[in-house]
């Protein structure tokens, strides 16, 4: 057996999890290689440490604070959704009341309306592709949810 084949089994010997003919194969190789004889002890010392580490259960004042956290954080973001929303809203029903009286007036030439019109369709088309770039761009982001 060689190095390279003896570290992935000293995990499972120690967690006895081998059989026993890799057993038996690994216990010659770990009794003529002093470094892979070594690396397993350093695994044993790992392991004997590490069962006696046991977890912490959280504090209830913790939970009540990241709860707490929790809880602002919807708040603040259905504040949010529904501001941007109402203030969209707004916009297009002002828009739309804007270019109607733009096109109801009489004493403005036609040569303008046009303009005016051609103006905010060409704002309006600008902003619909900003945001279909930035949600093509934003659903291939593979870090979105990395902070």
């Amino acid at each position: 057996m060689k190095c390279e084949e003896a570290r992935p089994l000293m995990m499972a010997l120690l967690d006895g999890e081998i059989e026993e003919a890799q057993k038996r194969d690994l216990e010659r190789h770990l009794a003529r290689c002093y470094a892979c004889a070594k690396e397993l002890e350093g695994f044993r010392q790992l392991k004997e440490v590490t069962e006696g580490v046991t977890l912490m259960e959280p504090e209830s004042r913790i939970w009540q604070e990241y709860w707490s956290r929790v809880y602002n954080r919807i708040e603040r973001r259905l504040g949010a959704v529904l501001l941007a929303v109402s203030a969209a809203a707004l916009l297009i029903f002002a828009g739309f009341k804007a270019v109607e009286s733009l096109i109801r007036d009489p004493s403005l030439a036609i040569s303008l309306k046009v303009a005016i019109l051609a103006a905010i369709a060409g704002f309006v088309l600008l902003l619909l592709s900003l945001l279909r770039e930035r949600l093509y761009f934003w659903k291939r982001d593979r870090y979105r949810f990395v902070r």
